[in-house]
């Protein structure tokens, strides 16, 4: 009985002493977690256990990552999925070219986290490098890295555009698994692929557009400043250049609906609004409306042309556009590959009269306001 006692009390001990030893640590490096701890519930062991073992030239990013998780994550990672994303990201940053240039600030917040809002956390980021890394390895910058990601990542994981993806929050394993995603799940997808090699990228959408003609997600990314572009949209070489440039000009800066918000794990008084889950009001977002009405130019109307086939879906055909001052114009129009909104547009003089023509069908319109304009391609001659 006396050595039971005593081996109760010499564990006791052990026990208080490893907790004062970890307070201690939190004191001497400003790891201070116990409120996180507390958050984390029956999953603190792993939490702490990560904190303890990481090395210390990782310590600030570790305790950035814990300090600013959702509490559903503090609740299910493990020590060693913790442990394995800090090396990582600290890693594929230091090997980049434009790691250097990356401010802490900037990497804890849009490297260093392993996922953007609800989705379900997958572990991507060592698939992921093994999977892109070499595509970009002799880019000079984070944006050209972008650019050829963006051109060839999507076809590498058969995933390609679709609103009959099984749900619109899909983690990147489950849009490869459906091979099909819409734009969230595409952006959640380019977002973790641009963290893996060492670009810091954000998921950016709104809510409604401000004709109320649906919602959209895309990506920014950092590269002395933010850029912006479509997820599987690629536009060459180039990224800012996109079809909802005009959506987005006509944003409302602070409208919590016309609004354009970007995903971050930073502190913020304002929560994403998921189109998906309205009610949910848990992850952070930062206003960037601003960033993207500088473009708007009101003396030009956009003007959107589809054809449709007889069941009502979009085909890509040949359009001619002809109008005032010799305005003469030749393009493609959009398939059902495209986003629901995405439409070949033209910005239009107000007041003048344009000829919009495709095989079968003919319009002619005074551009007064924005329009939708839909080319049959199976009648001829309807005029507008």
């Amino acid at each position: 009985m006396e050595m039971m006692v005593g081996y109760i009390m010499k564990d006791k001990n052990m026990k208080l002493y490893t907790v004062g030893f970890f307070l201690l640590f939190c004191f001497l490096f400003g790891g201070d977690i116990r409120e996180e701890l507390e958050r984390a519930g029956k999953n603190k062991g792993n939490i702490q256990k990560a904190m303890d073992i990481v090395p210390k030239s990782q310590r600030a990013g570790m305790e950035w990552l814990i300090k600013h998780m959702p509490d559903h994550d503090l609740k299910i990672v493990s020590s060693s999925f913790l442990l394995d994303n800090c090396e990582l990201a600290y890693n594929v940053v230091k090997k980049s070219s434009w790691g250097r240039e990356i401010p802490d600030s900037i990497f804890f917040e849009y490297v260093l986290p392993f996922g953007s809002l609800n989705e379900r956390r997958d572990n991507w980021r060592k698939d992921f490098y093994n999977r892109f890394y070499s595509l970009i390895k002799n880019a000079s910058s984070a944006y050209e890295a972008v650019t050829i990601l963006n051109n060839t990542m999507f076809e590498m994981v058969g995933v390609k555009y679709s609103t009959k993806r099984p749900k619109a929050d899909q983690s990147p394993y489950e849009s490869m698994e459906a091979g099909l995603a819409s734009c969230t799940g595409l952006s959640i997808l380019l977002v973790d692929a641009c963290r893996s090699i060492g670009v810091p990228a954000r998921f950016v959408g709104t809510p409604m557009w401000y004709n109320n003609t649906g919602n959209h997600s895309w990506v920014e990314i950092w590269d002395d400043g933010w850029h912006f572009t479509g997820a599987a949209e690629p536009t060459g070489n180039d990224l800012n250049k996109v079809w909802f440039s005009r959506q987005a000009s006509r944003a409302v800066e602070g409208h919590p609906k016309y609004g354009i918000y970007a995903a971050t794990w930073g502190k913020s008084e304002l929560h994403f609004p998921m189109d998906w889950l309205p009610d949910v009001k848990i992850y952070n977002a930062i206003d960037v409306t601003e960033n993207y009405t500088k473009y708007m130019d009101d003396n030009l109307v956009p003007i959107q042309i589809r054809a449709i086939d007889s069941n009502g879906n979009r085909k890509p055909v040949a359009v001619t556009v002809n109008g005032g001052d010799n305005f003469n114009f030749e393009g493609m129009s959009k398939s059902e590959a495209c986003d629901i909104n995405d439409h070949l547009t033209l910005m239009l003089p107000k007041g003048k009269l344009f000829t919009i023509k495709t095989e079968g069908d003919e319009q002619r319109i005074n551009v007064t306001k924005e329009k939708l304009i839909s080319l049959s391609l199976l009648t001829a001659g309807g005029l507008d």
